[in-house]
């Protein structure tokens, strides 16, 4: 089911009065390709500490999670001390789940060793869709699955690898996120757009 909005737009989620930030969200980053390292850090990031949970409230606490962890700089993340990372226990701008708090760290270091072995996390990440976009057809959001073959390679993987809070789900809705999937639904006004959208800042 898409939503249409104050602004005559139909779209997969967002839009609604009072969710004006799921609808930006929707229109400026969902399904569009994205190939900055830091910013595919803070999505895999957000996507795992959404694990649970609902992805509006992780939206929410966006900004609070980029103050909290260095406006996700994988290096500055991989430093933090565990006294930093236990007084983000008491934070209640963020999640304060204690195992999603330090996989964070975790995360930040083994996607520095990726970036070592590949030249970058997008060598890395892209060519589990071989280097373009996975464009679905579907006309509602319950047709879309919930993982996928790349997914679950891509979930296996990266937990080989000692990453955490990363099953073959949560690294599906990834995949959607920095658009390696554009799942636009079939009546959605971005709909055919986003592979040609460039990632907006």
């Amino acid at each position: 089911m898409t939503v249409k909005g104050s602004d005559g737009k139909v779209r997969c989620f967002g839009g609604q009065e009072g969710k004006e930030f799921y609808a930006e969200y929707h229109d400026k980053e969902w399904g569009i390709a994205l190939h900055d390292d830091q910013r595919l850090f803070e999505m895999l990031i957000l996507e795992g500490a959404q694990a649970g949970l609902s992805w509006e409230t992780i939206l929410k606490r966006r900004e609070a999670y980029r103050k909290a962890f260095h406006r996700f700089d994988p290096t500055k993340v991989a430093r933090m001390s565990d006294q930093e990372l236990e007084a983000l226990r008491e934070d209640e701008t963020i999640i304060r789940n204690r195992l999603k708090i330090y996989a964070t760290r975790q995360n930040a270091q083994v996607f520095l060793q990726i970036q070592k072995e590949f030249g970058s996390f997008d060598k890395y990440l892209w060519p589990f869709v071989k280097g373009k976009p996975i464009v679905s057809n579907c006309k509602h959001l319950k047709e879309l699955p919930v993982a996928t073959p790349e997914s679950t390679a891509l979930s296996k993987d990266l937990k080989k690898r000692g990453m955490t809070f990363v099953g073959p789900t949560i690294m599906y809705a990834y995949m959607q996120a920095v658009g390696l999937v554009n799942d636009h639904l079939q009546s959605c006004w971005l709909r055919g757009l986003c592979p040609a959208r460039a990632p907006v800042d």
